[in-house]
């Protein structure tokens, strides 16, 4: 294992790792930053709370020059929240040298204000959004980077995603020939190569092999929703665990809105992070969940992406997303630094697809409900009920008694038509079993609430 002794770094870059409190690189700044001090272009690929951000911190902190008045660094985020994030991880440069100079740049801000700082001095450093970027360097000409030595694309699969590319493209043409530039990301999606193509030359990949799916830490727990809604089954599960902060993922700003409002209007303090806030609540937001001020904490993937807060005990996903790697990011908020953490799964039918394609890939689900104060323990995911099965052997098996008597003419036809007719009546028994299991748990559920006077 390399150590950051092994990189010949400046005495103010080796104080910059000390105030971050890191001991030895991990596997993606071991591999990444020699070759960045090298000017060499890379592309990252590791998950979520793997080093990536100092990854590239560090290397800039070891050449920057505050001497130079132009700005030699730029690094794109996806969402105000990351680039807030990163923005407040490069503050740290400041106080090893008051003399660096770091400008945000995002959506939300008042942007007179970044152009009257920008016309009066240009930063070292710049971090922010790409569409601001290019505004304050294409539409108001106040951002000087067309000289700037690196290029930083963070989360350039979520910035492809959700149509951020088109945006660096504009200003990265813009830039120097000789621009150096790095891509990070959690996965390598085809859509991004032509961008890599056009911009780096011959670069470098790093890839860090850390499935989170198969994190011993992680807990997952599939809860069936039957005919309830996702705000109704959180309300059901929530007495039945001690959170020190839950996550709860919606795939939608409309759904994640109205779970924080339901649980609200039943006196559960929480915070939203979703894209229907304005920038100051998602601001405030993001600092009341890094603080650890609420316990129930209701977020959309792009909002949540890349948020590294070791307190999460548990996460609930709100059915799965398109693409299920986003599941893994959801379950990957638990369970940091080695601690246990419990990802709750609430599912609907049509999202057996996407059980059974998470199983294949090795992920483990338990299978539970929340009923009358306790934990119960259903039949394991996708498993027939042996009982049933039994049951109707047994009553396939006396249609078969006469073994030696003549058989028939349609005789075949007739036989398949009865085993149908008794499959399908077990289906439906056990159909309504099931419905009149829900009815009584929801009448004893109610009458309780009587009781209790809600």
């Amino acid at each position: 294992m390399k150590q950051f002794e092994d990189f010949n770094l400046k005495p103010t870059t080796i104080e910059f790792i000390k105030k971050n409190g890191f001991v030895e690189p991990t596997p993606i700044q071991s591999e990444m930053i020699p070759s960045i001090l090298k000017q060499k272009d890379l592309i990252g690929i590791s998950k979520t709370g793997t080093g990536k951000t100092h990854a590239f911190l560090i290397p800039i902190m070891e050449m920057i020059d505050v001497e130079e008045d132009s700005t030699d660094f730029v690094i794109t985020a996806p969402t105000r929240e990351l680039a807030v994030q990163i923005y407040e991880k490069a503050l740290l440069m400041k106080e090893v040298n008051p003399l660096i100079r770091i400008k945000l740049v995002v959506g939300g801000k008042q942007k007179d204000k970044d152009i009257k700082q920008l016309k009066d001095q240009q930063p070292h450093i710049v971090i922010g959004t790409p569409g601001r970027i290019k505004d304050l360097f294409l539409q108001e000409g106040v951002l000087r980077i067309e000289k700037t030595k690196m290029l930083v694309v963070d989360e350039a699969d979520m910035t492809l995603e959700y149509g951020f590319l088109d945006d660096i493209d504009a200003f990265a043409g813009r830039m120097s020939e000789n621009l150096q530039m790095l891509s990070f990301s959690a996965t390598m999606p085809e859509q991004l190569k032509p961008f890599i193509k056009k911009y780096m030359h011959h670069p470098y990949t790093v890839k860090i092999e850390e499935d989170e799916s198969f994190n011993p830490h992680i807990n997952h727990v599939l809860i069936p929703c039957y005919h309830h809604s996702y705000l109704e089954t959180i309300l059901s599960i929530l007495p039945g665990f001690q959170p020190y902060t839950c996550l709860i993922f919606a795939n939608t700003r409309d759904v994640a809105e109205e779970i924080a409002k339901g649980l609200r209007n039943k006196d559960y303090d929480v915070t939203e992070i979703h894209g229907n806030l304005e920038s100051r609540k998602r601001k405030k937001a993001l600092k009341d969940l890094q603080a650890s001020r609420t316990t129930y904490v209701v977020a959309t993937d792009l909002a949540a992406r890349g948020i590294d807060v070791d307190t999460v005990t548990h996460v609930i996903s709100c059915g799965f997303p398109n693409d299920l790697e986003y599941y893994i990011h959801r379950a990957g908020r638990t369970a940091r630094a080695g601690k246990d953490g419990m990802c709750f799964v609430l599912y609907h039918e049509q999202d057996d697809a996407s059980i059974r394609s998470l199983m294949r890939k090795g992920i483990h689900f338990e299978h539970s409900r929340y009923r009358n104060g306790k934990w119960q323990t259903l039949q394991p995911y996708g498993k027939k009920r042996k009982k049933k099965n039994d049951e109707m052997k047994k009553e396939i098996a006396k249609l078969n008694t006469k073994k030696n008597t003549k058989v028939k003419p349609g005789y075949k036809k007739k036989m398949a038509a009865k085993i149908n007719e008794i499959e399908r009546k077990k289906k439906r028994d056990y159909i309504r079993q099931k419905i009149r299991e829900e009815k009584k748990a929801i009448y004893k559920e109610r009458q309780i609430g009587k009781k209790n006077g809600k």
